[in-house]
């Protein structure tokens, strides 16, 4: 039995996991993740080398299902995986619990032996040391990454896999080198899958100089075993220079050069976000904490805190190994000034685990001290799964998501053929639309450009690239605004205002010289900031009609016919705020429909998008006018 727990947890766990699998695309990368693994394309920053190769290759066996539930049973199989190592290393925390040690004390008192008062059979041992790690599986967060493609799956897996490494070296009396070799090799792994493997560095340090005193040879052997982690990291990303010379079709910051390729890497687009301001990293720290109960219920929190006095006791070493990775997490991630947050503070959910390992221990003596049955901490530790498995199951399940796939689908369908669509609606739309149009052919002759990419110079290669003579007649307005971005994408002095200006010049001539080849449309989001402020503005003698879920750029004033709205979008059982936004967006633009058919006295199509609203999305307000107008219809 104790060759195979392990193996049969995680089984355990994919299976569960099966249940909450997402069998389409998701809200904001998932689309784009999942074509960056079927194209072998670069995916946006840190780029995830590890994660797009395996992904291809796992792509390819012929499985009977679409790309994007193979590239979700990729996050599910790796994320399961992860238990493997997650149960490995709660036995060896375990076995280091109840182990008699030698702790020095002050210099007048000599050295005594701790050990906890409690016998634990293996039976037990292998049974608490599954728990542990099923408690990890199933916290939300961690739970939430199985659901779908994504690069936390593999960065959890190597995440497990360097802290069973590191608990192993500690807790091995024999000092060997080729753990530290292999430990090496897996956190170079683990940077070139996402950079929050640095998040466990400053623990394995720790256990470094625990086990090495602090002299040359130790530097020296130290400085070996990091030169390792480089030279997978720099192999790793040398995957991304090779296929950027081969002008994929999604080509995300064109890393063909070493300027292109450490800008890459190192995020630099969203490193405005790190280390923004005090205030922001108190908000992220409150929200850790406030959101700490969704991850773990309050009964689980409460074992882990008395698991963390126990621990301190009880193994002085995995008590700070743990605490180190747990504190320098949260600290760290604080800073971070993102929304999605979430996926960054994984380590310290992972830590917590452990704590809540050492607190069932901590009951354990005390029902021993009691000459109570150990028997009833397993029916305790088996009530705090279920109700945890329970609470958690609804937030991340993921089995009847197609509010994505379905919206996508229907922004597309509703467009004439050889549309060019405007948008920057990432999360919602734009990721998802890489997917059906790159990997699935679903009206990939539709160009969608992204507004806010516009913004980077690599960008313009993408959409030369994926479409030939875009920018035919603004060439000049291209090229200077490429020139004036060079200095902001090197961090140097800009001149923001010149920025700026080529920007709007851009938007402007897409629209002047597009129009006439390709019917064009805007995101709704375009027409109602960028339109508004001034910062968009069409051609002389065009306006914009809704146009179901778009707007269409017309020139005439007559009465503009679109097709019918019989696109079906199916809602999710359990809403969130992306969800919410694309129910809200749906009504509001199906509503803008209705007041322009209204408006050219089409009542009998303004009838059909008003029940439509309130068939399809029930608790949805509709303007007072078209509540007027149907309740008219209605007396009739």
């Amino acid at each position: 039995m104790k060759k195979y727990y392990p193996y049969l947890s995680a089984l355990l766990v994919f299976i569960c996991y099966l249940f909450t699998i997402a069998p389409s695309v998701i809200q904001i990368d998932s689309g784009e993740l999942a074509a960056v693994q079927a194209t072998f394309g670069i995916a946006h920053p840190t780029g995830y080398p590890i994660f797009t190769l395996i992904g291809y290759l796992f792509l390819q066996f012929p499985l009977p299902f679409s790309k994007i539930f193979m590239s979700n049973l990729f996050a599910a199989l790796f994320t399961s995986a992860s238990v493997i190592f997650l149960s490995k290393t709660a036995y060896l925390y375990l076995s280091d619990i109840t182990s008699v040690k030698e702790i020095p004390q002050t210099r007048k008192k000599k050295k005594t032996a701790i050990t906890v008062n409690l016998r634990i059979d293996e039976n037990l041992k292998i049974f608490l040391s599954i728990s542990t790690a099923i408690f990890i599986a199933f916290s939300k967060t961690f739970w939430f990454q199985s659901a779908s493609v994504e690069v936390y799956s593999l960065h959890l897996f190597l995440l497990s896999v360097i802290i069973y490494l590191a608990v192993l070296i500690h807790t091995e009396k024999e000092e060997k080198n080729n753990l530290w070799y292999l430990l090496a090799l897996f956190v170079g792994l683990g940077f070139s899958n996402h950079m929050t493997t640095l998040l466990a560095v400053p623990g394995i340090i720790f256990i470094f100089f625990y086990k090495r005193r602090l002299d040359k040879s130790s530097i020296l052997f130290g400085l070996r075993v990091a030169l390792i982690s480089l030279v997978v990291i720099i192999l790793s990303y040398s995957i991304l220079v090779i296929r950027a010379s081969y002008d994929p079709i999604l080509n995300w910051g064109n890393p063909e050069n070493f300027e292109n390729l450490l800008r890459h890497i190192s995020g630099k687009q969203y490193q405005v976000w790190l280390f923004s301001s005090i205030a922001a990293a108190k908000k992220q720290l409150m929200y850790f904490f406030s959101n700490l109960s969704s991850e773990y219920n309050y009964a689980i929190l409460l074992v882990a805190v008395s698991g963390m006095f126990f621990f301190l006791k009880s193994s002085r070493t995995l008590f700070w190994f743990t605490t180190i990775n747990f504190l320098f997490t949260i600290l760290y991630v604080s800073n971070y000034d993102i929304n999605d947050i979430d996926s960054y503070f994984l380590l310290a959910y992972v830590s917590i685990g452990f704590f809540v390992l050492a607190g069932i221990i901590f009951i354990l003596q005390y029902l021993n001290k009691k000459n109570l049955p150990s028997y009833v901490v397993a029916l305790f530790t088996g009530l705090l799964l279920s109700a945890h498995f329970i609470l958690n199951y609804s937030e991340v399940d993921q089995s009847g998501t197609y509010i994505y796939e379905d919206y996508t689908k229907a922004v597309l369908e509703s467009v004439e053929e050889n549309a060019l669509i405007f948008s920057y609606q990432w999360d919602y739309f734009i990721s998802a639309s890489y997917y059906f149009q790159h990997v699935e052919n679903f009206r990939s002759e539709s160009i969608i450009i992204d507004k806010e990419l516009l913004r980077r110079s690599w960008y313009y290669d993408q959409l030369e690239n994926c479409y030939p003579n875009i920018f035919t007649g603004i060439e000049n307005d291209v090229s200077s605004f490429k020139e004036h971005l060079k200095p902001f994408e090197r961090g140097e002095n800009f001149n923001s205002s010149r920025l700026e200006y080529y920007f709007q010049r851009i938007m402007t001539g897409l629209a002047a010289n597009q129009i006439q080849s390709h019917p064009f449309y805007l995101g709704p989001e375009i027409a109602d900031n960028e339109m508004k402020q001034g910062g968009f503005n069409l051609p002389e003698g065009y306006s914009i009609v809704p146009h179901n879920l778009l707007f269409k750029v017309v020139s005439a004033s007559e009465y503009s016919e679109c097709p019918l709205p019989e696109f079906k979008i199916r809602l999710p059982e359990t809403k969130t705020k992306y969800s919410l936004f694309i129910e809200r967006l749906t009504v509001g633009m199906l509503s803008r429909r209705a007041l322009y058919e209204l408006e050219f006295n089409q009542t009998e199509r303004t009838k059909l998008y008003v029940e439509k609203i309130l068939r399809e999305f029930p608790g949805n307000s509709i303007p007072p006018a078209l509540s007027e107008f149907y309740s008219k219809v209605k007396q009739r």
